[in-house]
């Protein structure tokens, strides 16, 4: 007769690691999400540690071992324990995450320089966001019509009423009020959260 080591206690041996990681294996696609909780109390700090070494912040390592765990859960009916373990799966998805998450300093990098181009000198204690934001918003505009760009580029930056544009264009009123709204409209999407809506 043997006697299995339970789910959610620790294994004292070679053999019962191999066995409990197994059973815990097995349970995690099943979807019990006690097993996930095991899982992410036994390898959470080793995920942890990889994401700092790898970002040197810790905060930004701790947002990355959330999407590995989340990932974990997700993929769940994709791990095969043919392949290795389920630590070793776990490690995997970490260095992608990792790789994702430096991608994006990368990008946000990028941006931060495009707008200091775009905004001239730094001013000190500027706002970094701000910039950020008025590059994706430049970005943005860029897929409107030449019409539709150059009112909204009116009414943003010059301040112009409606009415102010249309007599600064010969435009009719309600053509430029019907622009912009559908200028305002295609920015929402562009600007808005992934699956907002939009071209």
């Amino acid at each position: 007769m043997t006697t299995e080591t339970p789910v959610g206690s620790v294994p004292s041996a070679p053999s019962e690691e191999a066995r409990w990681e197994e059973e815990l294996s097995a349970a995690l696609v099943d979807g019990d999400q006690d097993a996930l909780a095991v899982a992410y109390r036994r390898w959470g700090p080793l995920v942890r540690t990889l994401a700092v070494r790898s970002l040197g912040d810790a905060g930004e390592a701790e947002d990355v071992s959330q999407q590995v765990f989340l990932a974990v859960w997700r993929g769940r009916a994709g791990y095969r324990p043919e392949r290795g373990p389920l630590a070793a799966w776990i490690v995997g998805i970490t260095r992608r995450k990792v790789a994702d998450a430096l991608s994006a300093r990368t990008r946000r990098g990028t941006l931060a320089a495009a707008a200091a181009r775009v905004s001239g000198p730094r001013v000190p204690g500027g706002d970094p966001e701000a910039a950020l934001d008025r590059v994706v918003l430049a970005q943005a505009l860029r897929g409107l019509t030449p019409v539709q760009r150059d009112l909204l580029c009116l009414a943003f930056y010059e301040d112009l009423t409606q009415s102010q544009i249309a007599r600064r264009t010969g435009l009719p009123l309600g053509t430029v009020k019907s622009h912009v709204r559908r200028g305002l409209h295609r920015l929402r999407g562009h600007l808005g959260p992934p699956g907002a809506g939009g071209p």
